[in-house]
């Protein structure tokens, strides 16, 4: 990253002269084109040296901004060639506006900066888009600039986001003069004093990976460079440079980059979450039921599954703990790895176990469920590929000549007819045994950049993830609720309706601690899909305030999955007939809305302070991740809560009551958790 910013910036410096002279003669020439977005912003784009600034409320935040795309190994900026400029009406599932383009012609090819701008929108979409014949690259940017700038005299922060949920990964937030990484698909810089701050990111995922470089300067500045092609080892799990974008070699197109200057940057990250659904529908069936809650097996029981067991657990749910339901009074009870324990053959023995754990849940009122990582081979041995007549050695994916493997597992070509008969095979076996939900794993393994890829129409991994995902569920038939575990955090919104925040995490602190860093930077994520959770949560073992704090770590973060043993009556028992039958904190679970997190920190600290409103109330979240007691006060207004009103508190967890005005104060034991429910007297 360094190294292109080096080159940004010496681009910039041999330009500088030439803009300063050219900017009256421009203005004078009407090569100054004002572009309005929102309320009092507006990008002025030179036509002359083909470099744009973006003002929001009357100053500029992003300065000298410029597009490029890189083909035989240097990137062409097109400047200071003849452009055009044209407006044209603008009508999609975003809205009604205007798009604006400017045209330039460049060795043959035509390169166009578009301009995206909907009625009634504080920001703006902007993409690259190259034609005609040679019309191709593997990295291109609609934005890049060595000036991005902030008003005010407090430090700016910055968000970095991971490209998916794998290996323990967490977000990252640094002050923006300490800021050197790549986020991916998207980015916030905010005040943490006033929450003011832009966002910035792709909202298409179907062709590229997209990165936002950023480089501190200052304290109010940075360099940005929004990369679609980006690829890195640590951060996409690549290591080699991303395939080459283009139809027919006649067409290339950036994603849309979505530019949102925010009043709050957390509205402004809901708002971005809600835009890639505009931008790509799903393509998953809607969700109509309720917010589901459940049991999986992976949180305590994992390679003990049994017949016997899974029943005892729908047992225990049905006869000792029948509170715990989602809103529509059901439950689903979700068989992890290791349900071939229950099977002879693997996939293509004898389901007859399973077909009667399905009945049996579904005898007891509960919808069963199962799991499935439908590209990668654990087996990793050349041998028939279950429902085809080719060898699992002809569908893995190759990259630099040899296969790809993480997590234990060889990533399988997602476009092979092997490993689609494969899907097709065990997912009509799934659903001929009744299940009604399926949990995907290791998903991301699809989306691997790889040296080729079985249909030759594919090029990029995004482009290979697609294909895979749209034929996964089709054959699902709109019949399962469908969960991801392990996946990209942005492309995976199109094709399931629940996934997990982060990766596994179980019962004690450190692991609540971990989820809620996902949460704290990733809460927004309950607007791509139609949930987020915080994976099982899980009691045997931990403190009664890590249970507390494990179990609130699931409500602020969306639905509630448990995941003890109750096959056999333990510690955990007791506790969940406790607090899984707690009406009113299930009733905050089974809401809609999210929390949103109040505090924020620097590194990969979570947030200990979380809000949320519903109706008449308002819910205050409050997690003590250390092993010491600790205060927390929370200032209503930051809650968004007239000061002046005295409001009636209850404390859910103890259902202890209180009258609280102007703010709330609590001392939270070590590794401990409250909620409370505020209601103006």
């Amino acid at each position: 990253m360094g190294s292109f910013f080096k080159y940004c910036r010496c681009l910039l410096l041999t330009t500088a002269l030439g803009c300063i002279v050219t900017h009256l003669y421009a203005q004078q020439n009407g090569a100054i084109k004002n572009i309005a977005f929102g309320k009092n912003n507006r990008i002025s784009y030179n036509l002359q040296n083909g470099k744009y600034n973006v003002w929001v409320n009357g100053k500029i935040m992003i300065k000298d901004a410029f597009s490029w795309y890189q083909d035989k190994g240097q990137p062409d900026t097109a400047a200071n060639i003849p452009r055009s400029f044209s407006v044209a009406p603008l009508k999609d599932a975003a809205g009604t506006g205007k798009q604006y383009s400017i045209t330039a012609i460049v060795n043959g090819v035509k390169q166009q900066q578009v301009f995206y701008v909907y009625t009634g929108d504080n920001g703006f979409y902007t993409s690259l888009v190259l034609q005609g014949n040679g019309a191709h690259s593997r990295s291109m940017s609609p934005l890049t600039t060595d000036a991005l700038q902030f008003a005010g005299n407090d430090t700016m922060h910055a968000v970095q986001v991971p490209f998916d949920n794998d290996a323990w990964v967490k977000y990252y937030a640094a002050n923006l003069d300490q800021a050197n990484f790549t986020s991916a698909e998207v980015t916030a810089v905010f005040n943490t004093n006033d929450n003011k701050g832009l966002v910035i990111g792709s909202v298409e995922h179907s062709n590229w990976k997209t990165g936002i470089a950023i480089k501190g300067v200052g304290k109010l500045t940075a360099a940005l460079s929004v990369l679609a092609g980006w690829t890195d080892s640590a951060g996409t799990r690549d290591v080699i440079r991303h395939g080459i974008v283009s139809t027919g070699d006649t067409l290339c197109r950036s994603p849309k980059i979505y530019v949102l200057p925010a009043g709050d940057w957390r509205t402004g990250m809901e708002q971005y979450a809600s835009a890639n659904r505009y931008a790509a529908p799903r393509y998953i069936f809607n969700w109509v039921a309720a917010k589901p809650f459940g049991w999986n097996s992976w949180g305590s029981m994992q390679t003990k599954l049994s017949l016997p067991k899974a029943k005892a657990v729908v047992d225990f749910f049905a006869d000792s703990c029948k509170g715990f339901r989602s809103a529509d009074h059901t439950l689903y009870i979700d068989l992890d790895s290791y349900w071939d324990n229950l099977t002879t053959n693997g996939m293509s023995g004898d389901f007859s176990q399973l077909e009667a754990f399905s009945a049996y849940c579904k005898q007891k009122g509960f919808k069963p469920g199962i799991y499935w990582a439908p590209f990668v081979d654990w087996g990793k041995s050349s041998r028939k590929v279950e429902g085809s007549e080719y060898n699992y050695d002809e569908t893995w994916t190759k990259v630099n000549g040899k296969y790809h493997e993480m997590d234990g597992a060889r990533a399988m070509d997602p476009t092979h007819p092997a490993t689609k008969a494969r899907i097709a095979f065990l997912m009509k076996r799934f659903k001929a045994a009744g299940f009604e939900m399926i949990k995907i794993d290791f998903i991301g393994h699809a989306a691997i950049e790889a040296d080729a890829f079985y249909n030759p129409a594919v090029h990029t991994g995004m482009q290979a993830f697609r294909e895979g995902m749209e034929y996964l569920v089709d054959q699902l038939d709109g019949k399962m609720l469908v969960y991801a575990a392990i996946s990209p955090n942005m492309a995976t919104g199109r094709y399931v309706h629940t996934r997990r925040i982060a990766c596994d995490a179980f019962k004690n602190i450190d692991e609540t601690a971990y989820t809620m860093n996902a949460t704290s930077y990733g809460w927004w994520q309950n607007m791509l899909y139609d949930f987020s959770d915080a994976d099982h949560v899980v009691f045997e073992g931990a403190t009664a305030g890590a249970n507390k704090a494990r179990l609130l770590s699931a409500i602020v973060t969306g639905s509630v999955i448990t995941g003890d043993d109750f096959s056999v009556y333990s510690h955990a028992s007791a506790v969940a007939q406790q607090w899984l039958q707690n009406q009113e904190l299930l009733n905050v679970a089974r809401q809609g809305g999210v929390f949103r997190p109040v505090d924020h920190h620097n590194g990969t600290q979570a947030s200990g302070i979380f809000v949320k409103k519903s109706g008449r109330y308002t819910y205050v979240a409050l997690i003590n991740y250390t092993q010491q007691a600790a205060a927390f006060e929370l200032p209503l207004q930051q809650a968004g809560l007239p000061a002046s009103e005295v409001y009636r508190a209850k404390e859910l967890f103890s259902g202890k009551i209180s009258s609280e005005k102007k703010s709330i104060r609590a001392v939270l034991p070590g590794a401990d958790a409250m909620i409370y429910q505020l209601e103006s007297k």
